[in-house]
């Protein structure tokens, strides 16, 4: 089965998940999803991420919960197949005043906003997490 917006899945799953108080969720896995993992988990929003490839390559994110709730509030899709969103590194928004972080993907990489501005480069805004 092909997925239009594979992203946009894989969020859904992570919302998904963590609504039902799961420990984990699996998902088809991919280099860009690796990448995204590997963001939230520098920045405390999961607790880690394994790629086991058996037959198909799964992807397996071990969620954060901090007192029986999730760490994750809020985490949506910014950028979309049909419309997609860039941003220069100065017109960056602060994602709740500095509380949150937006994923970017920017020619240096998968970063935060934070290390996008940082560097001085802009790219696609991925989604927002906070």
């Amino acid at each position: 089965m092909s997925l239009s917006d594979p992203i946009g899945d894989m969020l859904a799953r992570i919302k998904n998940s963590q609504m039902r108080n799961h420990k984990k969720v699996e998902l088809p896995s991919s280099s860009f999803k690796t990448k995204i993992a590997e963001v939230l988990k520098n920045e405390g929003y999961i607790i880690g991420y394994k790629v086991e490839n058996e037959t198909k390559p799964t992807l397996i994110i071990d969620l954060k919960y901090n007192s029986g709730n999730p760490v994750i509030s809020t985490i949506e899709r910014v950028s979309k197949p049909g419309r997609r969103i860039f941003s220069s590194a100065q017109s960056l928004n602060k994602i709740n005043n500095g509380l949150g972080i937006a994923i970017v993907s920017t020619p240096r990489g998968v970063m935060t906003d934070i290390d996008a501005r940082k560097q001085k480069v802009g790219g696609e805004i991925i989604c927002k997490v906070f």
